[in-house]
């Protein structure tokens, strides 16, 4: 990692968590190496060529840098939300209606074994 350039670089905290060494995400900025993307990658199952992880690396570097840059908008008097517009539940009565016959249900899987939906084998792959 390398320290964030700029005149709050100059603070003799700047970049560090209160009272501790670790560094703030927020006032650092990460250069990734091609090494570091390829085994980004590796974990997010996504085969990469040489040329791509040359093309993917400066790019992910500037969504970094643009992520620090929101971190550090100061929002200590900003009250948190989870949508920008006002929203209430609207809730429905809780009533036992009866559903449709397992056999007619499992008539219409693509796959089925015995009483229950057969789906394709998705774990259990290498690591």
């Amino acid at each position: 990692m390398r320290g964030a350039a700029g005149p709050s670089a100059a603070a003799p905290d700047r970049g560090r968590l209160p009272g501790h060494d670790t560094p703030d995400p927020r006032s650092c900025t990460v250069a990734l190496s091609q090494d570091e993307v390829a085994r980004l990658a590796q974990l997010a199952r996504i085969d990469l060529s040489t040329e791509e992880l040359a093309h993917l690396a400066p790019q992910l570097d500037v969504i970094l840098e643009a992520v620090a840059r929101v971190a550090d908008v100061a929002t200590d008097d900003v009250v948190p939300t989870s949508h920008p517009v006002p929203m209430t539940n609207v809730f429905r009565v809780d009533e036992v209606r009866t559903s449709l016959p397992v056999e007619d249900v499992l008539a219409m899987a693509p796959d089925r074994q015995d009483d229950r939906f057969r789906v394709p084998r998705i774990l259990g792959e290498e690591q």
